[in-house]
């Protein structure tokens, strides 16, 4: 039954695409971030419905009479360039068995990125998107939540099979850089009911981060929480989100999963602990011996265990240049998005992009900090942050020279800001 469900959504979705081309970044995003193909037991399982949903929305571009545009900002020209590092890294790589097929999920992520940022073009298909992506991983948090409540809480909460966030590291830290995004969907929902169901829906999500029983999710948990209520609005609510996640910590979870936690404190007595050290060493070693770092799963191949760290990474597989431009991918889209909230501060119009710039910091955050610990430097969702960002400052900047009665002016890749009076850009 879910087979034959998923293939209708799936193939019932493709004549919409051919009319809409922007439908098929939707659908594609549904199919990357909760996976429903993997969630059934029959031939849709094996079936390329993320393939075949790309090769669709592509060709509906072709006969799309829409204006295609990509915006070229710093952000996306340095993922351009990364994007170029990597494949020659991925030329040079030490173990090439190993690195090619990494390389063709990456180059995938990148290419319908680029898509992303040419097909959402205004603030109702931004919105959408966003939507998706929340609900598509937050569909774990759900059902994660419900499962530690009703007496799951001895295992532990998993993502989909097969995935990028199929184990319990990795989807904890997913599930903590779509928090905020659900946070932004129920700012910008009227309803009442469907408000109160994403308050749920994100206290359970907490709920499932702690289920994981990772202690790296924890720690981007903390931080993630601590800048959360620094940034969101309607503080009470956020509060009144945690009292459950604090109640379930008291009284569901069970001894081993603070004995687990406590670990931290004593890592140096915890074998796994001394395995990310002995890899982070390892990540080190490959990009002082190697200009284009060993390739991709280098650290794997040198030393036996993953980095279990984006940092390091990156900088085992890319070296200390690719290292480099990947800190500089989250300082620009950090700083994109506080410029984004200083324009939109003074008008009331532009209250939905501060909200959006806001929570996609608090992801970034949850992003930076668990995945300090955790190895998830490909995942699709950074790199749609970025997109994310991307677009809604290019609308900002569109809104704000319409406020001004001025013609929207073009968009470099340097940073931009609005100059008071004649509505025109100067550089920032």
């Amino acid at each position: 039954m879910r087979d034959l469900f998923v293939a209708a959504v799936v193939f019932g979705s493709l004549p919409f695409i051919l009319w809409r081309p922007w439908l098929g970044i939707l659908m594609w995003s549904w199919l990357g971030y909760m996976n429903p193909h993997r969630l059934a037991w029959g031939f849709v399982t094996s079936m390329p419905v993320a393939l075949i949903v790309a090769l669709t929305t592509f060709a509906a571009i072709l006969f799309s009479k829409e204006e295609k545009r990509l915006p070229w900002t710093r952000e996306s020209v340095l993922l351009l360039i990364f994007t170029g590092w990597m494949f020659v890294s991925t030329l040079l790589a030490q173990y090439p068995g190993m690195a090619w097929p990494q390389w063709d999920k990456v180059w995938r992520i990148i290419l319908m990125t680029y898509v992303t940022l040419m097909l959402i073009t205004d603030r109702q298909r931004l919105h959408w998107l966003v939507v998706v992506i929340a609900l598509s991983i937050g569909f774990f948090g759900f059902k994660g939540g419900v499962f530690i409540l009703t007496g799951g809480s001895g295992n532990n909460v998993m993502g989909p099979s097969g995935s990028f966030i199929a184990d319990r590291n990795s989807v904890g830290l997913a599930l903590i850089m779509i928090v905020p995004l659900l946070w932004y969907v129920r700012l910008q929902t009227e309803n009442y009911w469907l408000r109160m169901g994403l308050l749920a829906g994100g206290a359970l999500t907490l709920i499932a981060i702690i289920g994981t029983n990772s202690r790296g999710a924890l720690l981007g948990l903390a931080a993630m929480g601590f800048f959360f209520l620094m940034k969101a609005r309607n503080r009470l609510g956020i509060i009144m989100a945690l009292i459950p996640v604090i109640l379930v910590v008291l009284y569901v979870m069970p001894p081993e999963w603070f004995e687990r936690m406590h670990t931290i404190q004593t890592y140096e007595e915890d074998a796994s602990a001394m395995g990310r050290l002995y890899a982070w060493g390892n990540a080190i070693t490959l990009a002082n011996m190697f200009f284009f770092g060993g390739g991709f799963r280098a650290v794997t191949g040198f030393g036996g265990t993953d980095s279990h760290s984006n940092w390091f990474g990156v900088l085992g597989e890319l070296g200390w240049v690719g290292l480099a431009m990947f800190v500089l991918l989250h300082v620009f889209t950090w700083l994109s998005a506080a410029q984004i909230m200083r324009w939109a501060k003074p008008h009331e119009s532009l209250a939905w992009a501060r909200d959006l710039a806001a929570m996609v910091q608090v992801s970034l955050i949850g992003y930076m900090s668990a995945g300090s610990f955790l190895g998830l430097q490909y995942f699709d969702l950074f790199y749609h942050l970025i997109a994310i960002i991307v677009i809604t400052k290019m609308l900002v900047q569109k809104e704000l020279d319409a406020l001004r009665g001025a013609k929207p002016a073009n968009v470099t890749k340097d940073s931009m800001s609005p100059q008071r009076g004649n509505g025109r850009m100067m550089p920032g």
